[in-house]
């Protein structure tokens, strides 16, 4: 629908939605990133996967909007960090109505819970069919993430609260989708002052061996670390993904 005055172009009228690509890293045979999604029970997009999402009522602002519909499906004090990350506004990304969407970026720690409302994590890696723009959407995510993975200390909502350099590795592989060395990794985020040992050592696997140290993230909130990226971001999508639509909000 649109109303114009006098002289002046027509103006569109919308409905706005938010939604909420939640990523967790899943540390199990090999640790992969894993996007909350649920099964759509009506037309349109029948049966396929969509991420969380749903309207901006009247009163609200956004940030508010996205806490509502997520406190639906999960524990609101499980996310260790959010941001908006882009708009999405093709005209005809919903057939029912003009839809604009203002998507966010959630992590969530390896301890987070199950999701309820019938929601289940996908494996990023190998994702199904989406609902809409939704698989674009969580291509995005994965962009924004990826990238911030190079210069700040965003692993920390990733990672457990205390864990070995493999372990801190395997989250960074999950997410980058390529390999990380585990010397040169400890020994940049040390340097960076982002993590820290916590003096005591951890047996892993059924193997001999001298216990591995475990560390800690310095801080557990998110901060800028390194301006100049020496981590780089994967360049390569993951299978089947294309570029998506958005526009980046820092």
């Amino acid at each position: 629908m649109t109303t114009q005055a006098p002289d002046q172009p027509p103006v569109a009228r919308f409905r706005h939605e938010v939604l909420a690509v939640v990523f967790r890293a899943l540390a199990q045979a090999g640790t992969r990133l894993e996007v909350m999604a649920w099964r759509r029970h009506r037309a349109p997009f029948k049966d396929e996967w969509a991420l969380p999402s749903g309207p901006v009522n009247a009163g609200e602002t956004m940030d508010q909007a996205v806490q509502r519909h997520l406190a639906a499906r999960l524990d609101l004090t499980s996310i260790r960090y959010s941001e908006q990350l882009a708009t999405f506004s093709d005209p005809g990304r919903d057939p029912f109505e003009r839809t604009i969407a203002s998507a966010y970026l959630v992590l969530l720690g390896q301890s987070g819970p199950v999701p309820g409302g019938a929601a289940e994590w996908l494996d990023t890696r190998a994702l199904p069919p989406m609902a809409f723009d939704h698989a674009a959407v969580v291509q995005a995510g994965i962009r924004r993430l990826r990238s911030k993975m190079s210069y700040t200390n965003i692993a920390f909502a990733l990672a457990p609260d205390e864990f070995t350099l493999k372990e801190l590795r395997d989250v960074y592989v999950g997410v980058l989708g390529h390999d990380v060395d585990v010397t040169n990794l400890g020994r940049v985020l040390t340097r960076r002052g982002q993590i820290a040992p916590t003096g005591r050592r951890r047996r892993s696997g059924s193997g001999g061996g001298r216990p591995a140290r475990t560390y800690r993230f310095v801080e557990a909130a998110y901060e800028v670390t390194d301006p100049f990226a020496t981590l780089r971001p994967a360049e390569t999508p993951l299978p089947g993904q294309a570029a998506g639509e958005g526009k980046a909000t820092r």
